[in-house]
């Protein structure tokens, strides 16, 4: 037996289901017009999709930040509201350019705004903390991002 094959027999690797999404929910896009789509879900969201600089659309890229901003925003929601109330105000900006010659994101940025005046300092530390820890123990796009993903197309018509 090769070493390969014996890794390969002691821990098979697990094989990711790409085929369905969480609360079976449908996800798509239709083209909608030249470079223009809308992508949609079966559970009735929309958003439009083009270039960078299309009116009333957000480039693939651009939701590419804002789903790793949310993503952040809701692993921690629940640690900011239990501390700072219901109500509290957050929002997350996130920025990074994309690497031309790479045709690629290197890095990104994000900056969550939330008062935390009313914390003493050690409320305040513990509370970044909790934030932090949250953010990457259960951002599944930034954890996603970190490890990188492997990514199948199939073109229907190729079978």
């Amino acid at each position: 037996m090769t070493t390969d094959q014996t890794a390969t027999e002691s821990a098979p690797a697990t094989v990711p289901d790409v085929t369905t999404n969480a609360g079976d929910t449908r996800l798509w896009v239709e083209r909608t017009g030249k470079r223009r789509y809308t992508g949609r879900s079966s559970r009735g969201a929309e958003v439009l999709i083009g270039s960078v600089g299309d009116e009333g659309a957000f480039s693939p890229g651009e939701l590419l930040k804002i789903a790793l901003a949310a993503c952040s925003g809701l692993s921690s929601d629940s640690a900011l509201a239990h501390r700072l109330g219901d109500d509290v105000q957050v929002t997350i900006s996130v920025s990074g350019m994309s690497n031309e010659a790479e045709d690629r994101y290197p890095a990104f940025l994000e900056t969550m705004d939330v008062d935390l005046s009313g914390l003493d300092p050690a409320a305040r530390e513990r509370l970044l903390t909790v934030i932090h820890r949250a953010v990457d123990q259960h951002c599944t796009v930034g954890r996603t991002l970190d490890a990188g993903a492997q990514v199948t197309l199939t073109v229907a018509g190729e079978r």
